[in-house]
């Protein structure tokens, strides 16, 4: 339970904030490597990191080096100039990526809208679409972000509630998730995307692991069957990685375990280090060319700061062998939490260090789950009131693990 301390802050963020989240009850304070610590000096290994956003662990001395080294340097610069940090930037995104262009953003929402337009452009001004009919079809069970014209293809009803009218250049499909139990459901979601298509379409926007879905991992083979689908209709196919990629799933990116490569890729969170709101949408030449001087832009997008930072960022990923970690750690943690095979849990499913527990409806609920496990230590976070999502920094240890399921064991103990 929350100290009066601690619910002096939390009343004052209750009193003038606005009501669009529900927090779990810890005021945190400060941060390390893969613990928090809370205003009364409470130690909690974060098994969340702020949605994949702390892939490297909280404050990771060279990213705050590089951080306060630029910052006392030059750290915002208008694009109508040049600056050194982001031609670097650039440079070495395309060449661990593969990707010819970039266009940097801020947050993942942003980078989003950015591959929506890039595809909408390359539906009018390569494939020849009429002006304003283009469509591109997406995923039922998605989140990409907040913006209204997200949040208008979403199929979550309280993300849209009062946010309309909405735009109606989307087609929503069939995801193929843990739902799919034989290869039959699988290719009925094929079918499902294979039915919205049209002259009109000009992409297929999904993630490759549906993160605030609930960690659903597709059936193997169905990124590989809607890569083809895209092929043989002339349709560009984006993957949104925001939460997937950068080494979360134990690879660079998620679409690497299928073997195949997005005409798109959005990336953002982990892009920062950390510390700062950094997102990109990659593509071809031909693809980010549709785009000329004053078509889109961002007054902080690519801003030297972020460029500095996020290019450390990815330079730790392989100094630090984060992305070996979390395949290794990852299938070790999978098998430490199908091991509880506890009557609540009904499946346990995930890619690297990127963890959903599903349990089944009843009187005690994820958050709840949720909310004992900070008694014992640990942060992490629940969604769709079934799922507790386990996220850790990729950094982090086996010993760390090991503790952290002795807690999660014994929660799960107490409950009858």
């Amino acid at each position: 339970m929350s100290s009066d301390f601690q619910n002096t802050y939390i009343s004052k963020e209750q009193l003038y904030g606005a009501n669009n989240y529900s927090p779990l009850p810890v005021v945190l304070e400060k941060a390390k490597g893969a613990y928090l610590w809370d205003v009364d000096g409470n130690k909690y290994l974060d098994l969340m990191s702020a949605y994949s956003a702390v892939s490297h662990g909280h404050s990771h001395p060279e990213l705050v080096k590089t951080l306060q080294e630029q910052a006392a340097k030059l750290a915002i610069a208008s694009r109508a100039l040049y600056s050194e940090p982001f031609a670097a930037f650039l440079e070495k995104l395309t060449s661990i990526t593969g990707y010819e262009s970039v266009l940097t953003m801020n947050t993942g929402a942003e980078a989003v809208e950015t591959a929506i337009k890039a595809a909408r452009r390359w539906g009018y001004f390569s494939k020849g679409i009429a002006e304003d009919k283009a469509e591109i079809i997406v995923a039922n069970g998605n989140f990409h972000g907040r913006t209204t014209t997200i949040v208008g293809f979403s199929s979550e009803p309280s993300y849209k509630k009062g946010f309309g009218p909405f735009d109606n250049g989307f087609k929503q499909a069939e995801y193929c998730g843990h739902e799919c139990d034989c290869i039959e459901s699988c290719n009925l979601s094929i079918e499902s995307f294979k039915s919205q298509i049209n002259q009109n379409t000009c992409a297929i926007l999904v993630e490759p692991i549906q993160g605030e879905g609930g960690i659903i991992v597709p059936r193997d083979g169905w990124l590989k069957q809607i890569r083809k689908l895209c092929d043989d209709n002339n349709i560009l196919l984006i993957l949104d990685e925001i939460q997937s990629g950068l080494g979360r799933t134990g690879k660079l990116f998620a679409y690497e375990h299928e073997g195949i490569r997005p005409d798109g890729l959005i990336i953002g969170k982990a892009l920062g280090g950390g510390l700062l709101p950094v997102s990109a949408f990659l593509s071809s030449k031909e693809i980010m060319d549709h785009f000329q001087p004053g078509s889109h832009g961002s007054t902080f997008g690519g801003n030297p700061l972020a460029a500095k930072v996020a290019t450390k960022a990815l330079e730790l990923l392989y100094e630090d062998h984060l992305i070996e970690n979390s395949a290794e750690l990852g299938d070790f943690f999978m098998q430490q939490l199908n091991n509880i095979q506890h009557p609540l849990i009904k499946q346990v499913r995930g890619k690297g260090l990127w963890i959903g527990v599903e349990l089944h409806s009843g009187d005690v609920s994820a958050k709840d789950i949720c909310k004992r496990l900070i008694k014992k230590g640990i942060i992490s976070k629940e969604t769709h009131q079934t799922v507790i999502r386990f996220a850790p920094p990729l950094m982090i240890t086996k010993e760390q693990i090991i503790w952290a399921m002795e807690q999660i064991r014994a929660v799960f103990k107490d409950i009858t």
